[in-house]
């Protein structure tokens, strides 16, 4: 069962996205709108009671042109009449919710090495020998933000924004932070500078659309926000350390429009260990990454698990370092972190150094360069670090001759 089936089967009505055809994009927003309906039961509604956004009362259907979706609450009526609108509608699904992948251990720590042991694992130095920092090359950033004034940050951030509890973009554009501290540690890891000779991020020359989607609210509305917005800046990379449990066959579709996009949808896999996955990142058209530690085995919390499919059936497809992860604090200095988390922006900075030396290179073959690469460790079973880790050299020159 899905989780749109889920949801009317128990309340009547459910948020549903709505993905509209190529040629139904101009028009379908107007004429489908109507089909959507304010409920007090939904969360929008009682997140939105009494409020008003440039005297106009939050709308039960929000439209994101970058991604050609639509997003509101229907009930039984009105979904069955979303599906019947066949010349606009390419499908739709339910939208169960995202929440952080949260790290398993956090600590203070110092900066003791010119590079972090995850760099030097995945061969980034040896990238940068090379010439290729990540230039020129954005990547997005969808967290709980980003501390702006860090020394590792405030020169690697092109584009900022904040979703608010309803999922639309807050004006005028804040400055960036971080609500949390997650998104500091994240977004360094992808594109943080060196700072006084020593280095926590794999694309030091990368850029960043960071943007507060969670945690709280309607976290789909936020996050779908997020997408969209980054989507429309032009990025090629989507980091996201975030996701469901389980399986659910929802998001399936939107997977495979950031992939159509030619962006690179990238998951962290969660943290609750193996025979354990989040969606999206168990989806095989998703990249989705688990952690592993320093000698090269697998984090005892590093979810992992086999499908019923042709496909890809084991996930997560490959394992970053992702155990004792030293990146960027809000407010200064450094500390450490362990999960899912950590090891996916070391994935998304080693896919911006590759796109800097393949400008022109598509979705499917950076993804390809990475998993060529990958070498399991001497102790990392298939069933739970599937192609392994991967080596940014040994990419680079498996894309250049792609």
């Amino acid at each position: 069962m899905s989780h749109l089936s889920q949801e009317l089967q128990a309340s009547g009505i459910a948020r549903v996205i709505v993905f509209l055809k190529q040629e139904g994009a101009a028009e379908g927003p107007a004429k489908l709108r109507h089909l959507f309906s304010s409920s007090e039961l939904s969360q929008a509604s009682a997140l939105g009671s009494g409020s008003t956004r440039k005297g106009k009362a939050h709308s039960p259907m929000t439209f994101y042109p970058h991604l050609g979706i639509l997003y509101g609450t229907a009930d039984r009526h009105g979904v069955a009449l979303l599906r019947a609108q066949k010349h606009l509608v390419a499908g739709l699904c339910g939208a169960p919710p995202l929440s952080i992948i949260r790290p398993t251990h956090v600590a203070a720590a110092t900066l003791k090495t010119k590079v972090t042991w995850g760099l030097q694992e995945l061969g980034a130095p040896d990238l940068w020998d090379k010439g290729y920092t990540g230039k020129g090359v954005l990547v997005g950033h969808l967290d709980t933000g980003v501390d702006g004034k860090h020394p590792a940050l405030k020169k690697a951030i092109a584009e900022f924004a904040e979703f608010d509890m309803l999922g639309r973009e807050v004006t005028p554009t804040p400055k960036p932070h971080d609500t949390d501290e997650h998104g500091t540690h994240t977004a360094a890891t992808i594109a943080g500078r060196a700072v006084g000779g020593k280095a926590v991020g794999m694309a030091p020359g990368a850029m960043l659309a960071s943007a507060i989607v969670i945690e709280g609210g309607d976290v789909v509305a936020r996050v779908l926000g997020g997408m969209d917005w980054a989507v429309g800046k032009g990025v090629k990379i989507l980091s996201m350390s975030l996701g469901f449990r389980g399986w659910w066959q929802d998001f399936l579709p939107l997977t495979k429009l950031l992939r159509a996009r030619n962006v690179l949808p990238i998951f962290a896999v969660g943290n609750e260990g193996p025979g354990t996955s989040r969606s999206p990142g168990n989806y095989w058209q998703a990249c989705s990454i688990g952690a592993a530690d320093r000698g090269r085995e697998i984090a005892g919390f590093s979810s992992s698990q086999r499908f019923k499919r042709t496909k890809d059936p084991v996930v997560p497809d490959i394992v970053a370092p992702g155990v004792d992860i030293v990146s960027a604090k809000p407010g200064g200095g450094y500390q450490t972190m362990d999960g899912t988390s950590m090891a996916t922006p070391h994935v998304a900075g080693l896919a911006a150094l590759l796109w800097e030396a393949k400008p022109l290179a598509t979705v499917n073959q950076i993804e390809r360069a990475i998993f060529r690469s990958c070498r399991r460790g001497p102790n990392m079973d298939l069933e739970r670090g599937n192609r392994g880790i991967p080596n940014g050299p040994r990419a680079l020159t498996l894309l250049k001759n792609s």
